[in-house]
């Protein structure tokens, strides 16, 4: 790295107040902040404890990344930090080489803190994965994609009877006709038995693959285009690439959104499957029934995918700071209140945009009801139910989300063996 290269390096990554000019606080805040992260990876690559690392570990730690290399290229790497000749690399050499060198985002943290693969809530609007470039260039990213899917697939038909409940309670419920959750129960049963329970989940488990697909292929080529050249994004990055990758996603996904909810909402007999339903809609409303609520759903992605991303970096942070003294690791239990959190604030802040796009994708089964538009349906539900009234079902869909976010943990982690995902 050439002096006038490191320099501007220096400069962007020290500017916290982005005041262009580099002071010496900012500076001795970024060199602690750089150095902690130094330790936690110098701390895991030493498996013997002894402090150093050596030929025999570093090859053990690439191997576990899914890269395998031979002793002289690991020889090579050492003698690039060994400045002593004993072909160890002791927490000096370590620091003083790569203390200077771009590495905001450790390959270790993102193994450990894999976010939007595991925490599956059934909601479509998180972030997509950051995988290191040794996970692109062996295929572990596709092993973890298929092992997310098939997980949110198991905790989504898991909790399928509380989705198809939030989705009834948000359309149907009102100051006039109050639906608890026992009676919600009460009347599915009754009107199609134990397995009208599950229905919308067969569109709501379809749609997974593509949507993953999707989101995933535009995120690569969006961070391409914004131009960074880093291995991962910075958290500010991340929102904008994985809020359009988003967009990108829903919007070729959507007639799925449309079906899952008239599924969920269709009475006994009224198709005969996802095609019946299809032909009926296209039938009798035309192809703009399938783009039904698509304004509030687009525009809740903003608030879901940065309040859900911007809490769980919270968390993470301040988990990193506080414990993380031995190793970046934060064990199952804080992964699960982490995720859990963060996705609960994020549906939180997003649910009134999730209601109106319900309600407005079911606007054409509700006889003699009036068409509204997005702000119409806003106004109209404040004026006649309050502003409770943008939370209906909000009980039933926080009541999964424990569940689904355990549920979809337990199995990945298991799919993931089953696929040979080598995970530290």
């Amino acid at each position: 790295m050439c002096m006038f290269g490191l320099f501007m390096f220096l400069f962007k990554a020290g500017d916290k107040d982005l005041d262009g000019q580099l002071d010496f606080e900012e500076f001795v805040h970024y060199l602690r902040d750089h150095e902690k992260k130094l330790r936690l990876v110098f701390k895991s690559l030493d498996t013997k404890n002894d402090g150093r690392i050596d030929k025999q570990e570093i090859m053990q730690s690439l191997r576990d990344l899914g890269v395998n290399i031979s002793e002289q290229q690991a020889e090579k790497i050492l003698k690039s930090m060994d400045k002593n000749g004993t072909m160890t690399i002791d927490w000096n050499e370590w620091r003083d080489y790569h203390l200077l060198h771009p590495a905001d985002n450790i390959p270790e943290i993102i193994l450990y803190w894999k976010h939007s693969t595991i925490f599956d809530v059934g909601e479509s609007l998180m972030v997509p994965d950051e995988f290191t470039a040794e996970e692109k260039k062996t295929g572990m990213w596709w092993r973890h994609l298929v092992a997310g899917g098939a997980a949110g697939a198991v905790s989504r038909t898991c909790t399928a009877p509380l989705d198809r409940l939030k989705v009834l309670m948000q359309v149907h419920a009102s100051r006039t006709n109050s639906m608890c959750i026992a009676g919600g129960f009460t009347h599915m049963i009754r009107e199609g038995g134990m397995w009208s329970l599950w229905r919308g989940n067969g569109m709501n488990v379809i749609k997974i693959a593509p949507e993953s697909a999707i989101k995933f292929m535009a995120y690569e080529q969006i961070k391409r285009l914004i131009g960074s050249n880093q291995e991962t994004l910075g958290i500010l990055e991340r929102f904008v690439a994985g809020s359009l990758a988003g967009a990108i996603a829903q919007s070729s996904i959507y007639p799925m959104e449309v079906l899952k909810t008239r599924l969920a909402l269709r009475k006994t007999g009224q198709f005969s499957g996802i095609a019946d339903c299809a032909k009926q809609i296209f039938r009798k409303e035309g192809m703009a029934a399938f783009y039904k609520g698509y304004i509030p759903n687009l525009i809740g992605i903003i608030p879901y995918a940065g309040i859900d991303l911007a809490v769980y970096e919270t968390l993470k942070n301040s988990w990193l700071q506080r414990y993380a003294t031995d190793s970046a690791d934060p064990g199952v239990f804080v992964l699960l209140a982490c995720g859990t959190t963060s996705s609960t604030c994020g549906q939180l802040a997003s649910y009134p945009l999730a209601l109106v796009r319900t309600r407005m994708q079911a606007q054409a089964t509700i006889e003699g009801g009036p068409q509204m538009t997005m702000s119409g349906l806003f106004k109209h539900i404040v004026k006649t139910e309050g502003a409770f009234g943008l939370y209906r079902g909000l009980a039933p869909n926080f009541m999964k989300v424990i569940p689904a976010v355990s549920i979809s943990y337990v199995v990945y982690e298991n799919l993931k063996m089953s696929l040979g995902v080598v995970s530290r």
